[in-house]
């Protein structure tokens, strides 16, 4: 058995369906959202988790919490599973973004915000941190952020940064799945939970279906 890892994203929130980039905001669920985490909870509670760690900010802890209920384990947090910053654009929608940054939209790129490598890294690092906790045949469910777990899924996996847009967006309460392999980390599952659908997040256009 090796150890693996399920990346889940939070449920939905306003401004999920108002396209608003989100970043560090600590926006709540709305009401799907809280319908979505409780779904995804009754699934992932028959993969039996070890342990669950969720970003600070109120969507992914409400959304692990939902998880912990029904698994009777506790949520630890950390603050490195946080959201990619968004410095001006957050509060912003992808509209208002493009209007007023067409340079650094095109870019993905917000002023005063964290760049990709940047979050890579901070996430990365937490996922092999708490990962490194658990038992050779252990399962740790990370509630994070839609930006955050694809870029940290893609350091995970040593890809290329130039090759890293070519892993899609994860929808709301969407989930992949890492397994450790003898050679590092690799993808067995992504975006799963959900037929397709546009997936609205802080993530780059190019990687998310609007």
């Amino acid at each position: 058995m090796s150890r693996r890892v399920v990346c889940l994203r939070h449920g939905q929130t306003l401004w999920n369906v108002e396209k608003r980039f989100q970043g560090h905001s600590d926006i709540p669920l709305d009401e799907t959202g809280v319908a979505q985490a409780a779904r995804a909870a009754s699934l992932l509670a028959a993969l039996r988790p070890s342990m669950i760690v969720s970003s600070d900010l109120q969507r992914a802890f409400d959304t692990a919490s939902a998880l912990a209920r029904v698994t009777g384990l506790s949520v630890s947090v950390d603050k490195d599973l946080r959201e990619r910053g968004g410095g001006e654009w957050e509060g912003l929608t992808r509209e208002q973004i493009s209007t007023g940054w067409p340079r650094e939209f095109a870019d993905w790129e917000a002023p005063g915000g964290e760049t990709v490598a940047d979050v890579a890294d901070r996430v990365s690092s937490a996922i092999r941190r708490w990962a490194d906790r658990l038992d050779t045949d252990g399962l740790l469910v990370v509630a994070s952020h839609g930006a955050a777990l694809r870029l940290g899924i893609a350091k995970l996996m040593n890809l290329p940064q130039e090759i890293w847009p070519a892993l899609g967006g994860l929808g709301n309460c969407s989930w992949s799945v890492l397994e450790e392999g003898r050679k590092g980390w690799r993808l067995m599952e992504h975006n799963a939970g959900t037929l397709p659908e546009p997936v609205h997040s802080d993530d780059s256009p190019e990687v998310t279906q609007e």
